[in-house]
């Protein structure tokens, strides 16, 4: 299947998908903080850089996006059906880099939380977050 857009579109588009601050990462900080939770954002010294980093609990979390980290079983998950070539290895390597930051976070001793983009859009986070925090 030939890709419908310009090059030049594409590229366009692509650059506006964000990497920080993105709405599911804002809904849960707001969560956090009204709840009396105190974090940092996107810590460097840590593998992965996650999202919300909690130090009082040594526990992070990484809000995933269900396209780019491949959520199974979630409609949001799709492989585009142009340049798969590209897109296959992309995602793979997301999730083989997911794996790796939370192997190498866990033997930090970090408890760690993820949060799918569906989840939170569906506000079925909340549990998981407190509980994982706890």
């Amino acid at each position: 299947m030939v890709d419908h857009l310009t090059k030049e579109k594409r590229s366009w588009n692509m650059s506006r998908v964000k990497g920080k601050n993105t709405k599911p990462e804002l809904v849960v900080r707001s969560f956090l903080h009204n709840n009396g939770y105190r974090f940092r954002l996107h810590r460097k010294d840590l593998p992965g850089k996650p999202d919300i980093v909690l130090p009082k609990y040594n526990t992070v979390v990484f809000i995933h996006g269900c396209f780019w980290h491949q959520h199974k079983n979630c409609k949001r998950a799709t492989i585009p059906k142009t340049n798969k070539k590209y897109w296959i290895p992309k995602l793979q390597k997301n999730i083989e880099n997911d794996k790796r930051y939370t192997k190498e976070l866990k033997s930090l001793g970090w408890k760690i939380i993820i949060l799918w983009e569906c989840q939170i859009n569906r506000n079925r986070f909340e549990k998981k977050l407190i509980a994982g925090i706890k």
